[in-house]
This record gives structure tokens, sequence and C-alpha cells, in this order.
């Protein structure tokens, strides 16, 4: 088992054989519970994941909702903050195991402390799920959860900017004086390890495990400070940008690296301004936004600074993105006063059969790729695609 052991104001340990963020959470939650405990998270449309226990009325979208009971709780939707209030409430009634401290379309940052009180209050584990901040946090640029967390599992592909992978730390050593005076130890280690192999998966994938070595070693360096500094102050930019525009952000701007676009007030949905996008090489994803009934058309759109900030893009050339956005949106509306139907299929077949249509596309993709040919692509050398005219 390789593990490594870091000094903070306790012992913590970590398994990093894990091949990506949603079987490292599923093996906490068979490590650590039972079948049919119960867990809370964030909903998915207020900004969850699915790996934290989704389901709907009528299906369990997860399979962790199959083997465990799980409870959302959920942002106050008039401030687009995570409501503490109700979630210490619902605790109290549903008595989880295991509370998560997680998200993945979550713009603000966690109160990992009033979390924590909760977890003491229910004698529940506290589990932070920092998989799209991961980065930030090694960086010391936003507060971290070590300090409040019983387990803490991250992605290494996302902000950290490793290979694709995950890490599950957990605390060890010491836990507490009971009342007869006795040492009481942390029991997380076997448990946890046990429950990655053999319980759920084979043997390590060293090669992954060597490139994560070097994308924590970068991570110690002043370098990856000043970028994780610049992700931050591009979002900053980009929010504000979108916000002048007209646009609604949920919870009102950010506080980390990403935005999600609440888009119900422009008329159109993140399905179809997702695809506009995409034929103008603009990759963002649909995301459901609080309010939403439906993941395949939910009312938003989640974009993120890390990507572009490696490439070099600073606050002006987001504010430029902000624009290419805005002219996709306002693409997407058009196309879709010229569609009879109201489906998605009906939308992208106007698109098609409209030479117009086709031509403002490649007018807006050609801007976009002559902008961005000014930053190079990390990785790539134009001599060596040779699949490329």
């Amino acid at each position: 088992m390789l593990s490594f052991v870091v000094l903070l104001t306790l012992y913590l340990a970590v398994n990093v054989q894990s091949l990506s963020g949603s079987p490292a959470n599923f093996q906490v939650y068979t490590g650590l519970l039972k079948p049919h405990e119960r867990i809370m998270a964030l909903d998915l449309p207020h900004g969850g994941h699915l790996s934290h226990g989704y389901q709907t009325d009528t299906k369990k979208i997860s399979a962790v909702s199959i083997f465990f009971e799980t409870m959302p709780y959920r942002l106050d939707e008039s401030t687009g903050y995570i409501d503490y209030d109700q979630l210490e409430k619902s605790a109290t009634l549903f008595r989880p195991k295991l509370i998560v401290a997680g998200a993945s379309a979550y713009a603000r940052l966690y109160d990992y402390a009033r979390i924590r009180k909760v977890c003491d209050k229910q004698k529940a584990i506290l589990l932070a799920d920092m998989a799209h901040i991961s980065g930030l946090v090694a960086a010391g640029v936003i507060p971290s959860p070590f300090e409040y967390a019983d387990i803490v599992t991250t992605t290494t592909h996302k902000s950290l900017r490793g290979p694709r992978g995950a890490m599950i730390f957990y605390r060890k050593g010491l836990k507490e004086v009971n009342k007869k005076g006795e040492e009481v130890m942390y029991d997380f280690e076997d448990k946890i390890n046990a429950s990655v192999f053999p319980g759920l998966q084979g043997g390590p994938h060293n090669h992954t495990i060597a490139g994560l070595a070097v994308a924590l070693k970068q991570a110690t360096t002043s370098e990856y400070k000043a970028y994780q500094e610049q992700v931050l102050s591009n979002c900053s930019k980009f929010a504000q940008t979108l916000t002048e525009k007209g646009y609604d952000l949920v919870s009102g701007g950010t506080e980390n690296h990403l935005v999600l676009v609440n888009l119900k007030n422009m008329g159109i949905d993140g399905s179809r301004v997702e695809k506009v996008l995409e034929m103008v090489h603009i990759a963002a994803n649909k995301n459901t936004v609080p309010g939403d009934v439906s993941a395949m058309v939910p009312g938003g759109i989640r974009m993120g600074t890390p990507a572009l900030t490696s490439r070099g893009f600073l606050e002006e050339d987001f504010a430029k993105v902000a624009e290419f956005f805005d002219v996709a949106v306002k693409l997407a509306l058009k196309v879709k006063a010229e569609t009879k139907g109201t489906k998605l299929k009906d939308f992208l077949a106007t698109i098609q059969s409209s030479s117009d249509i086709q031509s403002e596309i490649a007018k807006i993709r050609n801007d976009v790729e002559e902008y961005a040919k000014q930053f190079p692509t990390i990785g790539f050398e134009k001599e060596t695609m040779k699949y490329k005219n």
C-alpha cells in the first residue's frame, strides 16, 4: 500500500491508488459505513455531485443511493448560498452517519467549521470532497478542509493539474481520551485501504502514481501559487463581465475558480447554449441550477478558469471570453426563435438547415480560433499535429 504521512496540526495519511473521484468516494462509503446507513450531501441540482448519492423521485441515479440511504441538503435559493440552518435541522431528523462537504458546481466557499459542528452533534463522519478545488487548497489561496474533516477526497486531474486519478486522506493516531481516561484511536486507515484494495480495485496504476508525484511536487512551488492566484483573479473578472452583460450568476458571483450562469432570465436553457458553444469551439457544459427539474435540459452553464489560465489568459482575456459567450448565447436565442419545435433535435435541425446561421457560427468560430492562437496549447506543438492541415 503506497501512502505517505503529512503533519499539519494532526496526523494524516493518504491512499493514492483510487482511479478517480467517484470510486474514491464509494471506497470511503463502503469502508466506513454499513449497507443502507445514511449519508447527507449537497443536492445535485444545487451544485452537488453524482457520487454523493443523487436520486430522483422515481429513480436512483447514483449507485451510492442503491446501497446507502441518502438525503440532500440545499442552497437558500434567495441567496444561492448553502442553507446551513436547514442542513442542521435536516441532520437532526435524518441522523446521518456521514455528511459530505463538497460540490461540483458551487461558486462559493464551504463553511467547514459549521458542518463540523453538525457532524459532532450527530456523531457523524465529515467527508470533504475537494475534487474541484484541490489545486486552490494546495496553493493556500482558499480555506483548507483538513482542519475540520475526518476524511478528504480529491481527484488529481482538475485544478490540481495532475494525471487522472484520486487521493483519499484520512485521520490517524489519537482521536480522543474517553471518560475512563483511555486513549481512543482513529480506525479509518485499515478500513479505507482494504476498501480500495482488495475491496474495489486490483493492482495499482503505478504510472499514474508517478505522474501524481510530479504534480504534487509542482504544487509546492511559488509558480504554482502564482498560477492559482491568477485563476481566482481571472474568475473574478469573468464573473464581473458576465454580470455587466446582464447574466444571472447563481449566488451572485464567485469565490473560487468557476461561475455558474443561470440562463433562465435570458429565455434559453443550458443544453441549447452548450451546443452552440461547442460549434464555435468553446468548451463548457450544461449544468443544473436551483429549481431545475431536468438534468437533460438544465437552466445553467458551468465554466471555469484553470485551463485557459494555464495557457496564459489574464483578466482582460477572460473579459473577451465573456464577450464570445455573450455572442454565442444571442445566436442560440436567434436559433430558438426560428425553431418551430420544442425539442433539442428541432433546435439542431434549424441550425443545420440554415445557411445564414451556419455562416454566423463559422464567423464566431473563426474569431474564437484567431484569439486562441495567441496562447500556446500546453503539451502540443503545431508541427507535431500531423492530422491538422
